[in-house]
């Protein structure tokens, strides 16, 4: 590149070290800017640099000329994100089992690049993704971009959808056959993606992991099932379902210990009645899908919680309890069975 393009892009250079070399606590004298730019063919003189800097305060960087140890330094103070937002950046893509170990890596890096490299080192003391549970579908963030695209075109998709087999291998589900579905909304729950979608030929809204999604295309058909969409609440079908698991859409009323109020205020939200039973117990109603996770999440909470209404959720649950006897029967129980023969 000729001398005088690359003087042209002085601006464009200086301002990136400015972001990536000064912070409130690190500045630059103009020896070291101008020593800086001469990587790049630039050669800059404090007349020159002083303009410069003027400039790039017009355009609204935040450029503050400082005293450090006797010497006149200049520094960005502000940054587009602050350190404390991308730290909490960084531990969500951390924390999101949907984005694959390598993409993690990448991700973050490019978050570093947002803050000085003084700042970025406290970034990187946040980096600990070996060994956590993460997706092995590189295509993800395709896929969820393809979802929206379909979404904001009103269109149909069609993709294969697989599980994991005893070899640890990915199988296609339904023989490899294509699914056709009308996307609706995207949620995350449990750190996973979902798509909430309309099956046309089921009639009935589903679910599907998107990390579990192959081979999305959005085809030229019209989404179906707004009707069907219009008239939920999604906040509140959400939080409904547990693991993302239907079931039948019902009230169930719980009696629990007030130790309990917390933790259900945490899973369903300020809104749901508290009726005192007793100087130790209330009573509340909560809208869920009465699925098997929810069940199994009730007996996670021991004994100071029980389901009371309706009939039919309380003898799903007798018959959780009877399932759950039979697979660990009383090895004692037995033994005094087999004397009294």
């Amino acid at each position: 590149m000729p001398k005088s393009e690359k003087q042209n892009l002085r601006l464009w250079y200086l301002a990136r070290i400015m972001a990536s070399e000064t912070d409130e606590e690190h500045g630059l004298t103009l020896k070291e800017i101008s020593e800086k730019l001469e990587p790049y063919g630039i050669r800059a003189g404090r007349r020159t640099l002083y303009s410069d800097i003027a400039l790039l305060r017009e355009a609204g960087m935040d450029i503050v000329a400082g005293q450090d140890h006797k010497r006149y330094t200049y520094a960005l103070v502000s940054h587009t994100f602050e350190l404390p937002e991308l730290k909490l950046l960084v531990d969500s893509v951390q924390a999101a089992k949907f984005i694959t170990e390598k993409k993690s890596r990448s991700l973050i890096r490019k978050l570093e690049g947002l803050i000085s490299r003084y700042q970025a080192t406290h970034l990187q003391r946040q980096v600990i993704i070996t060994g956590r549970v993460k997706t092995m579908n590189e295509s993800i963030y395709y896929n969820v971009d393809e979802l929206h695209e379909a979404i904001s075109a009103d269109r149909q998709i069609r993709f294969r959808y697989f599980q994991w087999n005893l070899k640890k291998e990915p199988e296609l589900r339904h023989g490899g056959a294509w699914y056709h579905v009308s996307p609706w909304a995207l949620v995350w729950d449990n750190e996973y993606y979902y798509l909430i979608g309309y099956d046309s030929a089921d009639q009935k809204i589903k679910h599907y992991r998107v990390d579990k999604m192959l081979r999305i295309s959005v085809t030229k058909a019209k989404r179906e099932g707004r009707e069907t969409f219009e008239k939920m609440d999604m906040a509140r079908y959400s939080t409904s379902l547990f693991g993302m698991y239907g079931g039948q859409d019902m009230s169930v009323t719980l009696e629990a210990a007030n130790r309990m109020v917390g933790i259900l205020i945490d899973r369903f939200g300020k809104d749901i009645p508290i009726m005192p039973v007793d100087d130790g117990y209330f009573r509340t109603r909560v809208q869920v899908a009465l699925s098997p996770q929810f069940l199994g999440w009730i007996m996670a909470l021991g004994s100071g919680i029980r389901i009371t209404g309706p009939e039919e959720a309380v003898e799903q649950m007798r018959e959780s309890a009877r399932m759950l006897t039979q697979l660990y029967p009383d090895p004692a129980g037995d033994a005094d069975a087999a004397m009294d023969s």
